[in-house]
């Protein structure tokens, strides 16, 4: 594995993603979404989203499209796209550093299964992490997310 230096001086690896920055990026910002939801305080609301000041859209019902946009986002994803999303994840979240790139993929690609969704959207802060993931491979969310938050 080669590196290249940041401008701040530092060695980030020269990791070649099977994942465009992009789609990572559309990723966090769902996983935000959804993990900023919180259980419904009252279960069939009722009232007017224009009365309640649009709140009921933090709460978690049942038929909220956020779970469904995260996971469909995911699962869209072909299998190396996968594995990078999950190794960006545990770079992210501390697990290995992004020097151990290859090990930790390697690991990700023997886990992988069918239910990298339901695994990838259980990890509180996934968002967080895969931003930090990012960030560590010299990546950065910034421009995709100018006019879009």
């Amino acid at each position: 594995m080669t590196t290249t230096q940041n401008m701040g001086g530092d060695t980030t690896p020269a990791v070649e993603l099977n994942i465009s920055p992009e789609k990572v990026c559309f990723i966090i910002v769902k996983a935000r979404e959804f993990d900023v939801k919180v259980d419904p305080v009252e279960p069939d609301p009722g009232s007017n989203p224009a009365d309640d000041g649009e709140r009921a859209v933090l709460e978690d019902y049942a038929d909220d499209p956020t779970q469904a946009e995260l996971v469909g986002a995911i699962t869209s994803l072909n299998e190396d796209e996968v594995v990078d999303l999950i190794t960006l994840a545990w770079i992210g979240r501390g697990d290995y550093i992004a020097t151990e790139w290859e090990e930790a993929r390697a690991l990700a690609a023997e886990r992988h299964r069918e239910g990298s969704a339901r695994y990838l959207i259980g990890i509180p802060t996934l968002g967080d992490f895969l931003e930090e993931g990012l960030a560590a491979l010299g990546h950065s969310c910034e421009e995709f997310e100018v006019n879009r938050l």
